[in-house]
């Protein structure tokens, strides 16, 4: 049983790991497992999960059961658009998917940021598995970007918005 809390700096190192992991079985098949090593080197660094961590107006989750972090989801108000949160981050341990980790950590995330109005968020239009969890709970396809997570990466993904209802 897995239980939601917030991340601290003792969980980053299996963070990274988990991360590791999900990427490897989500993107290989799409990017080439040296493109996935390098994308995870840079955006997953622990200096990089530090940072996210100390953001303020941020939430960092993970699911433990006290042995492993299961799955982890990271979001953050927006700077650049108003009463919206953006979604950076929602994985989930490859032996842990479909039982409800991920919805768990989702539900948390939406309650985490009372002002916001609508969640965003971008995702790898060859993520299927991703893209139906997502439509699942609510979010609908916006647009698109050429560059995913900075505006640097050369990476197509779909951008889906949802309202949220904690107003």
């Amino acid at each position: 049983m897995f239980f939601v809390r917030t991340a601290g700096e003792q969980d980053l190192e299996k963070v990274r790991a988990l991360l590791r992991e999900t990427w490897h079985a989500t993107y290989d098949h799409i990017y080439g497992a040296d493109k996935v090593s390098e994308l995870h080197a840079s955006w997953h660094s622990l200096a990089s999960l530090k940072a996210r961590l100390a953001k303020k107006n941020a939430e960092f989750l993970v699911a433990d059961d006290g042995k492993t972090i299961g799955g982890m989801g990271y979001a953050a108000m927006s700077t650049e658009m108003t009463k919206t949160v953006e979604l950076n981050m929602l994985y989930v341990g490859p032996r842990y998917q479909r039982q409800g980790v991920g919805r768990d950590i989702f539900a948390e995330l939406e309650t985490c940021f009372p002002d916001a109005e609508v969640m965003r968020l971008e995702v790898e239009p060859q993520n299927e598995p991703a893209i139906a969890f997502y439509t699942a709970h609510g979010f609908v396809e916006v647009g698109r970007t050429e560059n995913c997570g900075n505006a640097q990466s050369g990476i197509p993904a779909l951008i889906f918005e949802k309202p949220l209802e904690n107003h």
